[in-house]
């Protein structure tokens, strides 16, 4: 990957690289916007990563097995899920930089890690809205990033909108009415 580095494209060199995590989540999404503006004013690359786990853990570890079938199946979906994620979030044109999208096995902060590889490489990682729930359920990609992390990281919030539309999310999970004054601010 490093033979990557300083290589001519439409007339100018791209130095460094700019690596991102998605999952398709809005929140994922407002970080690969902030990632593709940093590779931008960098001229850089933009890798984009997304992590994935085959169902059932390792397959063959607990006696079911599917193995081969059952991992090749599992990586065709992330690699589907991450073409879809890169058309939302840029449409059908081009992002404006080098763009490289990688499907890769593990868990999202180690995959994350593992696509970094110099100092020089900027990640870049949405922080989400966690509540205490999804806090104990699942740990942060964010600060196991920051915590381990061999280059800058960049933690991006979710979009203001974000909490506008969980706020909605949940009157209509708690049948409760919705405001439109509320949704007019």
């Amino acid at each position: 990957m490093r033979e990557a580095r300083g290589i001519e494209q439409e007339g100018r060199t791209v130095r460094g690289r700019v690596v991102a995590g998605t999952c398709g989540s809005l929140g994922s999404l407002t970080a690969l916007h902030r990632a593709r503006a940093e590779a931008r004013a960098r001229d850089a690359e933009l890798w984009v990563v997304l992590a994935w786990q085959p169902p059932l853990g390792e397959p063959g570890g607990r006696g079911r097995g599917g193995g081969t079938p059952l991992l090749a199946a599992s990586r065709a979906a992330a690699v589907s899920r991450l073409r879809e994620v890169l058309a939302t979030a840029f449409g059908e044109g081009t992002p404006g930089v080098a763009l490289a999208g990688l499907a890769v096995r593990g868990t999202p902060g180690a995959a994350l890690l593992d696509t970094v590889r110099d100092a020089d490489d900027l990640l870049v990682v949405g922080t989400g809205s966690r509540g205490p729930l999804l806090r104990a359920l699942r740990p942060s990609v964010a600060r196991y990033c920051l915590a381990h992390a061999p280059c800058p990281v960049l933690a991006v919030p979710p979009s203001p909108l974000q909490a506008d539309l969980d706020a909605v999310r949940r009157r209509i999970v708690w049948r409760r009415p919705l405001d439109s004054a509320d949704l007019a601010r």
